[in-house]
């Protein structure tokens, strides 16, 4: 029998592993997903397609589905060309770009950003966080059921499913430091210019979720919102 639905989650997510070694990156992200976009063609299946907000340059953030990419960094050039392979070899499709995914658990043994940083509070080890860069943090579980919605509907088309905020990295930080009843005060600023990363990061590569908003039941949440939810699903 054969699916009616094919998810492709599946990523080289490391950045500058994508930046360094460039072949694994594109074996992985764009061969790796012709070859399931393929096997959805063959199938008839649905083809959702998990993508990223690095495939835009962060000079301007809130980014709608309908604005040009230009990635800056190898790893967001293949997640546009697996895009650009979804819209040419697949009749029905989502590509849904996300950003910044966190949640109650490990995926796949990779430590999340929240996870990460609770884990350091707790220890009431120091923090230093980036101050000059913005995204759209996303709660893993919204995006499971946003992702749900969109396969038992077959919606297809570009939508970005993220957190429905435009928050910077430490701002973000220090809010999931109040939530969980934790010392802010060990959260410090830092600019990019302090780490010494093998790929350039968007500045600005927040998400504007109005289509998601107005499309879908389960809609994106308010960071807040997001986080409280979070609070609750720890284990």
């Amino acid at each position: 029998m054969n699916p009616d639905v094919l998810v492709h989650a599946a990523t080289l997510t490391d950045v500058d592993e994508c930046e360094t070694n460039k072949e694994l990156a594109w074996k992985t992200n764009v061969e790796g997903t012709k070859n399931t976009v393929e096997a959805a063609k063959a199938c008839g299946a649905f083809l959702f397609y998990v993508s990223t907000d690095y495939v835009f340059d962060g000079e301007k953030g809130n980014y709608a589905e309908t604005d040009p990419p230009d990635p800056i960094n190898y790893y967001g050039l293949t997640k546009l060309k697996a895009e650009e392979l979804v819209q040419e070899l697949v009749d029905e499709y989502c590509i849904a770009r996300t950003s910044v995914i966190y949640g109650a658990t490990p995926a796949a043994g990779k430590i999340n950003f929240a996870l990460w940083l609770l884990n350091k509070l707790r220890k009431k080890e120091p923090a230093k966080i980036v101050a000059d860069q913005w995204n759209s943090p996303t709660l893993n579980t919204n995006l499971a059921e946003m992702t749900l919605e969109i396969m038992q509907q077959r919606i297809t088309g570009i939508y970005h499913l993220s957190g429905a905020a435009r928050i910077s990295r430490y701002d973000f930080a220090v809010l999931i430091a109040s939530t969980f009843n934790l010392d802010p005060g060990l959260i410090t600023r830092a600019t990019s210019s302090e780490f010494a990363w093998a790929a350039k990061r968007p500045k600005d590569s927040s998400l504007n979720v109005e289509k998601a908003q107005n499309a879908l039941k389960n809609k994106p949440l308010p960071v807040d919102q997001a986080l409280l939810q979070l609070r609750n699903e720890m284990p």
